[in-house]
């Protein structure tokens, strides 16, 4: 009997030898959500499996963010990871199950943030070994993934280990496809376009949903979306992660290869043995987090700018900053004054839904 895996490499063989071409593009449409729904199997975790070889895996989560490492052997990332919690902090001692996911922390502009060597994603997922699947999943929950490739060999490292990541259901520095669907009960498949479509049409779409024994939805695409996109909104189940390329051992070349390194997109090039661009490392990786440092300040004192309260930016509020703080504040909130970039005037005045920028200052006002 074939497993999922044969299953998925027969269908990858016969993507592999079809032409792609209009003739063509139905068929592969549907040959693309089978092979969407084989990965998914390989996902779930299967109930007869009683407990077998990677079921249990796992690493506590700790901090405001997870940074996991992912990369080919001998590229460094052991030395990474040492150098980098050595440097800005003490390495974790977690209890975990594995000894293929190693832990450790960083503490970087007051925020804890946890990273994971993920060694495991290429040998063991592809093959269908149990704990490679254990490491993908991992993976899923990171909230910035750090692919680590030696400076001498980039491009082919970084296309497999994409290829893996995407394949299960990962999509690296990616907004989700700006498309609505809904099931309904009857009426057939409307669907609508904002925009023209040039890799869809709705024979295309609605074969893939047929795929999926969808024969009821509406569907409205608001970007000129591909058979992947539509895939990936029906699975409903991709990781949107932003990702760095750390380009390890620039010592070994030179300056003008160097300059050609620095033309790659969400690149950063290091040597983890001298330490050399840390700095940069550390800040790009702030700037993906999209974190925030909010300062709090108690009734007439200044504020405590040692210890900031991190949270994610852009949509963090007063009332996610009193949870971060202690869940029984909100009890006794009656409003907050806030100094900084998210009022127009400082202290301005403000309620439990007021949006915070960072470095912020905030103090609290208990209800009399």
């Amino acid at each position: 009997m074939s497993t999922t895996y044969d299953k998925i490499k027969e269908i990858e063989a016969e993507m592999a030898k079809t032409q792609k071409n209009k003739a063509t593009s139905y068929h592969l449409g549907v040959l693309k959500a089978k092979l969407a729904k084989l990965k998914r199997e390989l996902l779930t975790p299967s109930k007869s499996s009683g407990g077998g070889e990677g079921v249990g895996f796992d690493v506590a989560k700790t901090g405001v963010a997870r940074v996991g490492f992912v990369g080919f052997p001998s590229v460094g990332k052991s030395t990474l990871m040492s150098k980098l919690t050595g440097t800005h902090s003490e390495v974790g001692a977690y209890e975990f199950t594995t000894l293929t996911t190693v832990p450790g922390v960083i503490q970087y502009k007051g925020a804890k943030i946890q990273i994971l060597d993920l060694p495991g994603i290429i040998e063991g997922a592809k093959d269908g070994k149990g704990r490679g699947k254990q490491v993908i999943a991992v993976a899923r929950t990171c909230s910035l993934i750090y692919l680590v490739l030696d400076v001498l060999k980039p491009l082919t490292d970084k296309g497999i280990i994409e290829r893996e990541l995407e394949g299960f259901g990962i999509r690296l520095n990616k907004e989700p496809p700006n498309i609505t669907f809904r099931k309904k009960e009857k009426g057939g498949i409307n669907m609508t376009n904002t925009v023209p479509l040039t890799h869809l049409d709705l024979e295309a779409v609605r074969m893939i949903l047929s795929e999926y024994k969808i024969h009821n939805a509406d569907i409205a695409f608001r970007c000129d979306a591909t058979a992947d996109d539509l895939i990936d909104v029906i699975e409903g189940n991709r990781m949107y992660v932003p990702a760095i390329y750390v380009l390890n051992k620039i010592d070994q070349i030179s300056i003008e290869e160097l300059d050609l390194i620095y033309k790659i997109p969400n690149a950063v090039p290091i040597s983890a043995h001298h330490e050399w661009n840390f700095d940069e490392l550390l800040d790009m990786m702030w700037e993906k987090l999209s974190l925030i440092r909010i300062y709090t300040k108690p009734k007439g004192q200044l504020p405590d700018y040692s210890a900031p309260v991190v949270l994610k930016g852009g949509k963090s509020s007063i009332e996610d900053f009193c949870n971060a703080i202690h869940k029984g504040i909100l009890r006794q909130f009656s409003h907050a004054l806030v100094w900084g970039s998210s009022v127009k005037y400082s202290p301005q005045k403000v309620g439990k839904e007021h949006v915070l920028g960072d470095e912020d200052v905030v103090q609290i006002v208990k209800k009399n």
